[in-house]
């Protein structure tokens, strides 16, 4: 363990459902406190997630977040005002083939994310309300998908039947095989957004944009997606509820995000 608190952390980036929020979608006044401690020591601190950019800025403004963060898996690289440094869109075909797979299947609702707007057909589905309190801000109703095809930033297929976004997941990584990143976020959330975006080419991106070597790095998370960051990181932590899959690929556990497994984290292993 020795070894993990020695190393010399001088930048941290953290993913935010199931690791810096609370389950309730809240900060908490410790992990406010730690990011705070963090930034007293010189050390930066930046956020990776599937949100869209706007969905974060509430969550930037509270924590003092003064550098780029990274929205949509890493597909868009933005400033703490919200103004657009990176965006990497879905291919289209790529887009049809994951729009056409989720088509119709009575467990799933989809949605596609496209200039800032979360774009639904059916703004009564039952996971809305869920995403909604998470965004802090209501979906766009279309009739189609199809004028977005140019600029998508992500789609996602969602259900409370995880079982099944398991096997949507290994039906469609093959079909956009070198065209799409394809990972659930969250159990109920299964993620499809450019090859570009990945938390793992995020921290690379970002830590170069810092002036940080990848060495100095350290990275934390719970889902599906936060695995690509852990490789790159010089420090990988996972969440103690994440999914054993994902554990197993991170340097260290912390507790979890219901017992501010992140502000452990950081007292633990990163703060001198």
């Amino acid at each position: 363990m020795s070894e993990v608190t020695n190393r010399n952390i001088r930048f941290l980036l953290s993913d935010m459902d199931g690791t810096l929020l609370l389950p309730d979608h809240s900060l908490s006044q410790r992990t406010i406190d730690a990011v705070r401690a963090l930034r007293e020591a010189g050390i930066l601190f930046s956020l990776a997630t599937g949100r869209p950019p706007k969905a974060m800025l509430q969550q930037i403004e509270a924590l003092g977040v003064d550098v780029p963060t990274a929205a949509f898996n890493g597909g868009t690289i933005v400033n703490p005002d919200g103004s657009l440094l990176i965006a990497h869109y879905l291919p289209a075909t790529a887009a049809l083939t994951a729009l056409s797979l989720f088509a119709d299947l009575p467990d799933v609702e989809v949605w596609v994310f496209s200039g800032g707007d979360w774009l639904v057909k059916d703004a009564h589905g039952p996971m809305v309300p869920r995403e909604q309190h998470g965004l802090g801000y209501p979906p766009v109703v279309v009739d189609s998908y199809e004028p977005y095809l140019e600029r998508i930033d992500k789609i996602v297929a969602t259900s409370e039947n995880t079982e099944l976004l398991v096997e949507l997941e290994a039906r469609l990584l093959p079909k956009v095989e070198g065209q799409a990143q394809v990972s659930r976020s969250q159990p109920v959330y299964l993620d499809v957004t450019a090859m570009q975006a990945n938390k793992g080419d995020a921290l690379k991106t970002l830590a170069a944009y810092l002036g940080v070597g990848l060495t100095q790095t350290a990275a934390i998370g719970d889902g599906g997606n936060d695995p690509a960051m852990f490789q790159v990181a010089g420090l990988s932590i996972a969440m103690g509820q994440a999914e054993e899959a994902v554990r197993r690929q991170a340097d260290v556990v912390t507790a979890a995000n219901s017992e501010d497994g992140v502000a452990q984290a950081i007292e633990r292993y990163i703060l001198p």
